[in-house]
Order: C-alpha cells, then sequence, then structure tokens
C-alpha cells in the first residue's frame, strides 16, 4: 500500500511540477507587488539573479489561470469598452439630392458606428420625417409601410436620449425604456437590431417574452441591468405582478404595431403596463404601425403628449413593386398549383400562409413528402424550434416557410420573392401584412393568392380594403400537372420481442385462519 502511494505522489510531482516551478511563484510575487498601492519595496528574494539572463531572452510560458486577451474573445462588453478612434469620417455618405443621410440629424457618435456597421447609408421616408421629432424628445404616432425601417427610428431615438441622460445607478428590473410588441418573433428580432445598433455604446437591451423559459428569463433580470427592455405584453405584467421588473423610473415608452394590439385583444394589459409608468407628461410616448384606425388614434391621445403625427408613403402597400395575382381555382388543384410554383421557382425564397394551424401542418408534410425542404411556422411549435426554423428560412438554408399569420407581422427577413396566400385571409387587414413580407426596402416581390370555392367570398373585401382590383387569372395548364408521388419514409419493422416462458403459478400458502390453501 506504501508504494502504491509512493508512485502516485511520484508521477503526480512529473505531471504538475510546472505548477510549482519557482519562475511561476517569482512572476507571481512580482505582480502581487506591482498590483499593491504604495509601491511597496521587492525584497531579497524577489530579485531576479543578475548572473541569469534578462527576463526578455526567457521563454516564458503562458500563465494558467492569468487574465490574458488572447483568452478571451471580443464580446459585447468588450466592445463597450474599448476605446478606438473611430470618427465620421470612416463613414463617408455621398449627399445626393431628395435624400438624407444619417449625418444630417444629431445622433451620437457611438450609434452612427452601428449605423455604419450595418451600412444604413441614406434615410427612409419615414425615417426622414420621424427621426427629427423623436430626436428632440416628443410624442410622435407615426404610420408607414412594413419594412421601410420603422424599428430603427425608435431605437436610434431612444440610444440618443438616453445617452444624453445622466448615468444614475439604477438597480436590477428598473429600466429607463419599454419596448412593447404584439408577438415573441417582433421582440426577438427588434433585441436583435437594437444590439446592433448600440454594440458601441455602454447601453443593454434585452428581451422578455412568453414561450421561453419563466426562471432564465427571471435570472437574466436579477442579474444584470438593462436599459432597455423589448417585451410582449403577457410576459412583461408577470414580472411586474412579481416585482421582478419595476417600471417607475421608466421615462420612455414604444408601443410598435399599435394596431394589431387592438385586434389581438392587447390593450387591457396595455393599459395596465402604462399605469405603472410615470405620467405621460414625465414620460416620450411613440406608437408606430403600419395602419392607424380612429380607436388607434382615441387611444393615443390618452397616452400622449401633444403627439407629433408623421405619415410616409401610402396607408396599404406599395402595389407597385409588388406584382400581385389570383389564380381561380378548385380545393383539389390548389396543392398541385402550389407545388408546380415552388418547382418553376428553384432558387426563390417563398413565404406560404394559410389560415388554420392544422392546414399549415398537413401542407408542410405534404410538401415534404414530395421532397422539398420546408420549415413550419405556428402557435403550436414551441419557442426554441420556431427561433431555429426562422434562422434557417433567413440563412437560406430552406427556402420555402409554411406559416400562419403569427409570423405575418414585424418580420423582416429579407430576399423574400414570392408570397402565397394558400387561403385567403378572414380580414383584409391581414391581406396587407402578408405580401408586406415581400417587396420591403425598394426591392422587387410578387403576391400569389389562390380563390377557391371558399375564399372567394373574401375577394370583394380585399379590393375594397386596397382600393384596387386584383387580377384572377386561370392557372396556365403546367401549373396544374400533378404532383409526383409522395416519398414515404420506409419504416422497419422492430424486431419482436421474445416471449419467454410461462411460470407455473406458485401453489397458494396456508392459512392460519381458515386452514385452506
Amino acid at each position: 500500500m506504501v508504494n502504491r502511494v509512493r508512485k502516485f505522489f511520484t508521477s503526480a510531482t512529473k505531471r504538475f511540477g510546472s505548477f510549482a516551478s519557482p519562475d511561476r511563484k517569482k512572476r507571481r510575487r512580482l505582480l502581487t507587488a506591482a498590483e499593491n498601492k504604495g509601491g511597496q519595496k521587492i525584497t531579497s528574494e524577489e530579485q531576479p539573479d543578475p548572473s541569469s539572463p534578462p527576463e526578455s531572452a526567457k521563454p516564458v510560458p503562458q500563465q494558467i489561470g492569468l487574465p490574458s486577451e488572447k483568452m478571451h474573445p471580443p464580446s459585447a462588453t468588450y466592445r463597450h469598452t474599448a476605446k478606438s478612434a473611430w470618427s465620421l469620417d470612416d463613414f463617408c455618405v455621398t449627399p445626393l439630392p431628395g435624400k438624407s443621410r444619417f449625418h444630417d440629424f444629431a445622433i451620437d457618435l457611438r450609434i452612427m458606428r452601428g449605423i455604419a456597421e450595418e451600412r444604413f447609408n441614406y434615410c427612409t421616408p419615414i425615417q426622414d420625417k420621424a427621426l427629427p421629432p423623436t430626436l428632440n424628445g416628443c410624442d410622435v404616432i407615426c404610420r408607414a409601410q412594413t419594412g421601410t425601417g420603422k424599428s430603427a427610428v425608435f431605437l436610434i431615438a431612444l440610444f440618443c436620449r438616453l445617452l444624453q441622460e445622466q448615468q444614475e445607478k439604477h438597480p436590477y428590473g428598473h429600466p429607463r425604456a419599454l419596448i412593447i410588441a404584439p408577438t415573441r418573433e417582433l421582440v426577438i428580432q427588434i433585441t436583435k437590431d437594437g444590439r446592433k445598433l448600440c454594440g458601441f455604446s455602454p447601453l443593454h437591451i434585452g428581451a422578455v417574452y412568453g414561450g421561453a423559459g419563466y426562471k432564465k428569463q427571471e435570472e437574466m433580470l436579477s442579474t444584470r441591468y438593462y436599459d432597455v427592455i423589448v417585451a410582449t405584453p403577457g410576459r412583461l405584467l408577470d414580472f411586474i405582478r412579481r416585482h421582478v421588473i419595476d417600471l417607475s423610473r421608466c421615462s420612455r415608452l414604444v408601443i410598435d404595431e399599435a394596431d394589431r394590439m387592438l385586434d389581438m385583444g392587447f390593450i387591457p394589459d396595455v393599459r395596465r403596463i402604462v399605469s405603472s409608468m410615470p405620467d405621460r407628461k414625465n414620460r416620450q410616448t411613440m406608437l408606430f404601425s403600419a395602419t392607424i384606425s380612429d380607436d388607434v388614434r382615441r387611444m393615443a391621445q390618452q397616452w400622449c403628449n401633444n403627439p407629433v403625427s408623421v405619415e410616409a408613403g401610402e396607408e396599404t402597400i406599395d402595389v407597385d413593386r409588388i406584382e400581385q395575382r389570383v389564380y381561380l381555382t378548385t380545393q383539389e388543384e390548389k396543392y398541385a398549383i402550389l407545388y408546380n410554383l415552388i418547382a418553376s421557382a428553384s432558387d426563390e425564397r417563398i413565404l406560404i400562409f394559410t389560415n388554420m394551424k392544422s392546414e399549415a401542418a398537413n401542407l408542410s408534410k405534404q410538401l415534404k413528402d414530395n421532397g422539398l425542404n420546408c420549415q413550419l411556422l405556428t402557435g403550436d411549435v414551441p419557442q426554441h424550434k420556431r427561433l431555429v426554423r426562422l434562422e434557417a428560412f433567413r440563412a437560406g438554408k430552406s427556402r420555402v416557410l409554411v406559416a400562419t399569420d403569427v409570423a405575418g407581422r414585424g418580420i423582416h427577413i429579407s430576399e423574400i420573392t414570392y408570397v402565397i396566400n394558400y387561403s385567403l385571409p378572414y380580414e383584409p387587414e391581414d391581406y396587407v401584412h402578408r405580401i408586406g413580407r415581400t417587396g420591403r426596402a425598394g426591392a422587387d416581390g410578387v403576391a400569389i393568392s389562390f380563390a377557391c370555392e371558399k375564399g372567394s367570398f373574401y375577394l370583394p373585401a380585399i379590393e375594397t380594403y386596397i382600393g384596387r382590383t386584383l387580377p384572377c387569372l386561370v392557372p396556365e395548364e403546367h401549373l396544374v400537372k400533378p404532383p409526383p408521388e409522395p416519398i414515404f419514409c420506409r419504416q422497419t419493422e422492430k424486431p419482436r420481442r421474445r416471449k419467454g416462458r410461462r411460470r407455473p403459478p406458485k401453489p397458494h400458502k396456508k392459512t392460519r385462519n381458515t386452514g385452506t390453501y
């Protein structure tokens, strides 16, 4: 036993001998002496030997456990604290007549660097009109088309106003600005864009939404301070009731997709959230949406203080850039037309909308059985899977996405060429928001709708809402061609479990009371 212990300590000494080397101890003592205030003298033990070569000639091994720049990859915190000589001269944009640059506005230099990293050269019409009042701290009601940069307006305005204020120490869970959005996908998208814009500033932005881990978000809010919080109404109210979030010091409020909030029944929750914030005279409130009805305007008058109304473009959609077609078909021919449209557009990104979640699931299964790589995005899909599928569609790994209206608002996915309404929506407003996923940021797009026996009844209301007649076409012969037979995965039969021999029943023991077997 003694020999075994000796062998163990001998091998351990050989392996870990470098950790206890005298050079390492000497360097540690020198670092400790250098960090001490007052300049303590180095003892004779710590002085280097004059007979030894200089330290620059010695190969110094990498110190384990000591911080090193190479050991820490660049992160958001490092970007915030790193000093750089970046200036507006590094972001040169040629002035053009009739176009505004971000240089023309009083934007903080750190936010300008984030804008330069995103390569935002010229302002969109809504940015040109909405940035001056929002940067000055005025309440605004903005209406513009989807995909025209509404999110950049309130993000830039919030960050600049927060950087101008004095940095007071707030406890965890006390944000200075709040952004409310109707869907979790929109919350994630706004948070992602906000982190890119404020990446070179000391500001932090966090996301709070339902469908994700409650404890994880609660721990996130209790261990780190966030200047801006982007949230859905339901999860935000839960954290307010549990005193995880306190909005008593929140002086900035943004309500994105205000009319969608009204349609989805979130207004009572939003009223409770607004009531927990400072009054409207001590708060800047901004409302953004693609369409603003009279109900939204009355709601804004209650929450805003002398708001400035900003409108850019038409209230419906940019029909000049979106080619709209309606195919008159039957319920049986719809899938054949859809399959042939996808097959003919081999390199294009396609977004397909349905009204029912079950219809979307069946359609996605049919497309996969025919060998097409598609993703499904509905309310029944768990949140982590929805994020993975949406990111796969955004990155181009999958070019077909089947979704319900949950993905039809506020999701900016560039380069979507086709939007197909497999079933026409019940409400005309949803038609506008669906086809608004294509033709974004000045690009061209195609919107195709199928009008079957049931869906044709919704067509007149849509045409009245958009103010134009949609061209109704009969599908060409190559589109009605039946799709190939589905590819079924052959399931191998599981080997039958071998049944063992049945044991004979055990004889009953003789009981004491009755004396029977």
